[in-house]
């Protein structure tokens, strides 16, 4: 039995499938992809789908190679059917990046699924039941999803911000790193983004690129004099 998560960023991302397998009342679910948008969705269809008189859930994390903050809402829907249903859930086998990002919000790296306490009845088998706690996470995630935002955008800009680079190289006879430096200063001056400034480089040296705008120029110029001095 699988089932997959499919999203807009299927393109680029490895879409979440859940492949499980039930014996004798325990159930074990193996997921492969990123958990991502959608991913909770995906175990939500995939805990319907187990049969009656299942008295245990599993999962094996082996197969997940990234997750997002959508991550955490995949362990409240697995908390959330483990309280439901009045059977413990675990996960196990987390590792990489993943295991990083239980790290970085206080879960235990080897169960998130097992409260503080240690307790492993249903009771202590969800980590996100109190409202203080659920505030906590809720901060958590905020921040996690900027820096998984930022990381995301910072994939995204690299090319262009590289061809920025050569091009200035090539036109003030810098370093690499003087021209990332000169980038970098021109975004400040012009209090532009450096991705936009990177692209308004590269746009204006094609056969009818535009210019830059008159404050990224500025900002340009300005910079480039103090490298020469």
């Amino acid at each position: 039995m699988t089932s997959a998560a499919h999203t807009p960023l299927a393109g680029r991302l490895k879409a979440l499938v859940i492949e499980s397998h039930v014996d004798a009342g325990r159930a074990v679910l193996a997921p492969r992809g990123e958990l991502i948008h959608g991913s909770a969705d995906v175990l939500a269809k995939a805990l319907a789908e187990l049969p009656d008189g299942t008295s245990r859930v599993e999962l094996d994390m082996t197969g997940v190679l990234f997750m997002d903050t959508a991550g955490l809402e995949f362990l409240e829907t697995l908390g959330d059917y483990g309280h439901r249903h009045g059977i413990p859930v675990m996960t196990a086998n987390w590792d990489g990046q993943p295991r990083r990002i239980l790290e970085l919000v206080g879960l235990d790296t080897a169960d998130p699924m097992q409260a503080a306490d240690g307790g492993s009845g249903p009771e202590h088998q969800h980590p996100f039941a109190s409202s203080a706690v659920a505030v906590e996470r809720a901060e958590q995630l905020q921040q996690l999803q900027a820096e998984v935002d930022q990381l995301r955008q910072a994939i995204a800009s690299r090319p262009v911000i590289d061809q920025a680079r050569g091009i200035l190289m090539a036109t003030h006879a810098c370093t690499s790193d003087e021209a990332w430096t000169i980038l970098r200063e021109a975004s400040q001056l012009s209090n532009t983004k450096l991705r936009t400034v990177a692209a308004a480089v590269t746009a204006s040296t094609g056969a009818d690129g535009p210019p830059p705008p008159e404050e990224v120029r500025t900002a340009l110029r300005t910079a480039v004099a103090r490298h020469r001095r």
